[in-house]
């Protein structure tokens, strides 16, 4: 229980003299995996796994789904700095900064959470110093994934995104998301539909890019090519906007597939893309309405969706849009919300105002 919870790690911190870094953070556990990487204390490798699992997902409100802390948590107390979209349950704030602690919060007009905050200390909970390199450097040695992963970056060191959009405008998506004002600057999004003439020089010259994004056609909508052109074409193009090698840039790409792919031309995208897909959809009722896949580098895009739909199901659903029987409808609303881990890396310019609970 949390009371017991409670009570044991302040008895073995203050009367056992126990040091925090022997003891999960998340669940009191004496069995260390490792070290938390945003405050002092250990972390069971059970809890790791959670942690992680939860560590980039959003929800629709733009803030993270999951306590910064134990990577769970129902009742979930929002930080209020508008640069920041960490949350902390009930449970790990009465536990670790002082019982009744979270009613405190809960009452306050405005509060901001244990990694915004000027000091370090709040009771048993220490922040790590230089935490944001903690954090990677815990997610490349415990994370096995071929694509490189970049470490976070404060408020005043985000600038705004630049954004390659490929076969498909999503400049409606990042603007309702805060990544792109209304009006803002044509060179924040360069939006191509036909790249065949395209070349490297283009590229540079247009760029730099933070953000890589292309489709395959919705299904309904009239193909001018193949669908697996639209696949080596994003394929060429990425590899003209990557920053050079050794740049500290943060660099991320998405392709969306809207089951035009065969399975080989699927095989082949996860191999010169080094990943492989997420099925992401919309199912209303029992009814599967729309599905895409995707590889992308985004964080937690692939912890956060998994494929419930069957092949079969997804082959019935492309057959369906093939023959005009489905509205024509894009992938927008799939995979917007898959952008929202990008407010750790990129500047935004709205801000929902949210209760102090979620």
């Amino acid at each position: 229980t949390l009371a017991f919870f409670a009570d044991l790690i302040a008895y073995e911190v203050t009367v056992n003299q126990r040091n925090m870094e022997d003891i999960c953070l998340c669940c009191g556990s004496f069995q260390v995996h490792t070290q938390h990487p945003l405050f002092e204390g250990g972390i069971c490798a059970p809890c790791k796994d959670r942690f992680l699992e939860a560590l980039f997902q959003y929800d629709e409100d733009g803030y993270q789904s999951s306590c910064s802390i134990c990577g769970s948590g129902e009742t979930l107390l929002i930080c209020e700095n508008p640069d920041c979209t960490r949350c902390y349950c009930l449970e790990c704030v009465d536990t670790l900064v002082g019982p009744g602690t979270a009613g405190r919060i809960h009452a306050m007009s405005s509060w901001v959470c244990f990694l915004c905050l000027p000091f370090s200390r709040s009771g048993l909970l220490q922040r790590r110093r230089k935490w944001r390199e903690r954090l990677k450097a815990f997610q490349d040695r415990e994370v096995a994934s071929p694509q490189e992963i970049y470490k976070t970056l404060p408020a005043w060191k985000r600038e705004p995104v630049r954004v390659l959009s490929l076969f498909g405008d999503i400049g409606k998506e990042l603007t309702s998301l805060g990544f792109l004002e209304p009006g803002s600057e044509a060179g924040r999004l360069r939006h191509l539909e036909d790249v065949t003439d395209i070349v490297r020089r283009d590229v540079e010259e247009w760029g730099p890019f933070d953000l890589v994004y292309g489709s395959t056609p919705a299904l309904g909508h009239a193909c001018d090519h193949s669908p697996g052109w639209y696949l080596f074409q994003f394929h060429r193009l990425l590899q003209y906007a990557r920053p050079r090698p050794g740049s500290p840039q943060a660099f991320f790409w998405m392709f969306v597939d809207n089951l035009q792919l065969t399975g080989e031309e699927q095989a082949i995208a996860a191999r010169f893309l080094e990943t492989e897909p997420v099925i992401l959809q919309d199912v209303r009722g029992s009814a599967l309405q729309n599905a895409v896949r995707v590889w992308t580098n985004i964080p937690a895009v692939k912890s956060r969706h998994s494929a419930l739909a069957s092949e079969e199901e997804l082959l019935l659903l492309a057959q369906d849009g093939q023959r005009g029987t489905l509205p024509a409808q894009g992938p927008s609303a799939l995979v917007k919300n898959c952008f929202l881990p990008l407010r750790e890396y990129f500047k935004y310019f709205s801000q929902n105002a949210l209760p102090l609970y979620k």
